[in-house]
């Protein structure tokens, strides 16, 4: 109907207006649904992808999981509160340093704890009144007690100087896991399961929530713990080294690379039987070639090599993480 029969008669107005309320209401539904597509329940942001290589490109492992504007920590490497700060200044709000209050440790090798001093301090510091809570392995509170006494001085001059800092955020409370459900709210149910890495006690996590299912390897050879845990998962975010950078390397660096950590083809290999939606690349580690620094074992062991020998092996759908992306 035209705008001039609109007018014609009042029962073609009354028409009008009764289109008019439908098409207002659809409207409106159209732009819910649109706005519910673009802004899913759960964000899996990297805010560190590194390895113990000072790489000033990636910061050290973690990965930030935000549901409903809550944010939980996997690991927690050097730079993470500058990080969550960068991703807060990108749009991801939630990633506020005052908000991140929850942290899950896969194991205590130093690059993936460097930054547990800083998420217990920093936030403080900015106004977070709730002491962390973090979950980890055995010899976690014990990690967190010597830092606190580690930085006591600086502890006891913010909160009776001029700072006139709270008494409770820079505290942690500190639960040593075991496997199975170790954490459950509203917005996830956070599974661990043990995982192979040398000597050291050492877990991948499972997050469950709303809209995904997320399984974060940590450090691993090849698990089947895993590999059960990530059977039909949303995405898995595992690490990795390149098989061309393995024929480089010392004997003794081999054996390490076969003790400690996941070849891309035991990946693929992996990948393959779990069928993840999406397989996400971090913490590309090349012991051995990263010592070296030669430009041979840089080639080998580059993001590029890595995604051609996944690509030829694995058939799914594969990326290479970097600090910030978001999925």
């Amino acid at each position: 109907m035209t705008i001039q029969a609109c007018r014609r008669t009042p029962p073609a107005r009354r028409v009008c207006r009764a289109f008019a309320v439908v098409l207002l209401i659809s409207t409106i539904h159209w732009a819910a649904l649109a706005q519910n597509k673009a802004a899913p329940q759960t964000q899996i942001v990297l805010l560190g992808t590194g390895t113990p290589l000072p790489d000033p490109e990636r910061s050290g492992p973690c990965t930030a999981i935000v549901v409903n504007g809550t944010p939980y920590l996997v690991d927690v490497g050097t730079g993470v509160v500058r990080r969550a700060a960068a991703a807060r200044n990108k749009g991801i709000k939630a990633l506020e340093p005052t908000n991140l209050k929850i942290a899950f440790i896969t194991h205590l090798h130093s690059d993936h704890t460097l930054g547990l001093a800083d998420v217990m301090l920093t936030p403080w510091i900015m106004g977070r009144h709730e002491p962390l809570e973090v979950y980890g392995p055995a010899g976690t509170p014990a990690m967190a007690d010597h830092l606190v006494k580690a930085y006591e001085t600086d502890i006891k001059t913010r909160m009776e100087g001029l700072e006139h800092s709270n008494t409770t955020g820079f505290r942690t409370n500190v639960h040593e896991i075991k496997p199975g459900t170790i954490y459950k709210d509203a917005n996830v149910k956070v599974t661990a399961f043990p995982v192979s890495h040398g000597q050291l006690e050492a877990f991948g996590y499972r997050f469950e929530t709303p809209d995904r299912t997320i399984v974060i390897s940590g450090d691993t050879t090849p698990s089947p713990a895993l590999l059960e845990n990530c059977r039909g998962c949303d995405v898995l975010i595992h690490e990795v080294y390149t098989a061309a950078s393995f024929d480089l390397v010392s004997p003794e660096w081999q054996e390490y690379r076969r003790t400690y950590h996941t070849s891309s083809k035991e990946l693929a290999d992996l990948a393959t039987k779990a069928k993840p939606g999406l397989l996400i690349l971090y913490h590309r580690a090349n012991p051995g070639c990263d010592q070296a620094r030669t430009d041979e074992c840089r080639q080998a062991g580059s993001e590029e090599q890595l995604l051609k020998e996944m690509r030829e092996a694995y058939k799914g759908k594969v990326v290479a993480g970097h600090d910030l992306d978001v999925y």
